[in-house]
């Protein structure tokens, strides 16, 4: 598989995901304006790889511009657009900050200065992507022992990333430090993340994965089959408050009936230290259709009134610990957090 996310010939090449497992199709995007409508759609998602795009859809809009007329009204307006894309996932706001960054500090530069300025930042946040996921793996590892089942939802791997992924980071350096384990997958309803997206970049990686139903998991956590879940975020609050896929806050509440860990792998850069607590979280809710649909296919009458929160949030204190690429943090949150800052 190429790179989840590229920037190649002056155009960004992301993978569709809405389209795996059953096809491998490229999407190229020669403007900000289609990378913006690559976030919306999901063609690309995961709060991460959301980030990556982001910069590259910076450094697009930018290298598209002809001459610095208006030069300040134009960024904006590629800005703004990029950034109403999806409301939830910090990593998306982080790196269009970081590419403001760089326009304000360098805008008096001739403009293809400039423009190469823009790019090699936006292939500094996707390296940076790969390098930290690579060091969750390393610290989440040791939270993992051989023989364990663990219960994973959503996608929070190589897909959700630049590479390597939080969660499925942590499963991939535990099952290459020689480890015995299973995964066991949500499906993640309506989009089906964990159906169409981590098992089959598990069994792309021969790592042992099981695919159950969202509300199976209760089921088999009572019967001892589950043995820790470990999930990724798209935004963590300074109190360590986890929004992630809808499902998530559900799991966190078994887990903690039935005494299981609840396993936190995500970024610094997802970490919204601006806010207090997860009620400060915007919850993006997307288009009915994707609940009264599959695969265009209705399940439900076409006029069906639908609920389609996309995210949902897990109180810290649910969490057993945040693993992140400087280290793993444990309660209290605002204390362990702000220490790894």
């Amino acid at each position: 598989m190429k790179p989840t996310i590229e920037w190649k010939d002056n155009t960004v090449v992301m993978i569709d995901q809405r389209k795996l497992p059953n096809q491998e199709i490229y999407v190229c995007c020669r403007d900000h304006e289609q990378v913006a409508d690559a976030i919306e759609k999901m063609v690309i998602r995961g709060a991460p790889a959301i980030g990556v795009a982001a910069a590259y859809g910076i450094a697009l809009g930018v290298f598209n511009l002809k001459d610095t007329q208006n030069l300040d009204t134009e960024f904006q307006k590629i800005y703004d657009r990029l950034e109403k894309t999806r409301p939830t996932a910090r990593n998306l706001f982080w790196a269009l900050e970081e590419m403001k960054s760089i326009f304000l500090n360098n805008r008096n530069l001739e403009l293809p200065q400039l423009k190469d300025l823009l790019i090699t930042e936006a292939k500094r946040i996707d390296q940076e992507d790969l390098n930290m996921c690579r060091k969750i793996g390393f610290w989440g590892s040791d939270l993992i022992e051989s023989g364990q089942n663990i219960l994973t939802h959503c996608n929070a791997g190589g897909l959700a990333t630049a590479g390597y992924g939080t969660a499925l980071g942590v499963i991939r350096a535990a099952f290459e430090s020689g480890k015995k384990i299973v995964v066991y997958a949500d499906e993640t309803r309506p989009f089906l993340q964990g159906a169409r997206l981590t098992c089959w970049e598990l069994e792309r990686d021969n790592i042992p994965v099981v695919l159950i139903t969202d509300n199976m998991a209760g089921h088999l956590m009572q019967r001892g089959e589950i043995s820790l879940v470990l999930t990724g975020a798209d935004r963590i609050t300074s109190n360590g408050d986890a929004a992630n896929k809808i499902g998530t806050y559900s799991l966190a509440v078994l887990a903690k009936e039935h005494k299981l860990p609840f396993y936190i792998a995500a970024p610094m850069n997802t970490i919204d230290f601006n806010l207090s607590d997860g009620k400060q979280i915007p919850i993006e809710e997307r288009h009915p259709d994707e609940v009264r649909k599959i695969n265009d296919v209705y399940i439900t009458t076409p006029d069906m009134k639908v609920r389609n929160p996309a995210f949902d949030v897990t109180p810290a204190a649910l969490i057993t610990a945040i693993i992140t690429e400087k280290g793993i943090a444990f309660p209290p949150y605002t204390v362990s957090l702000e220490l790894l800052r």
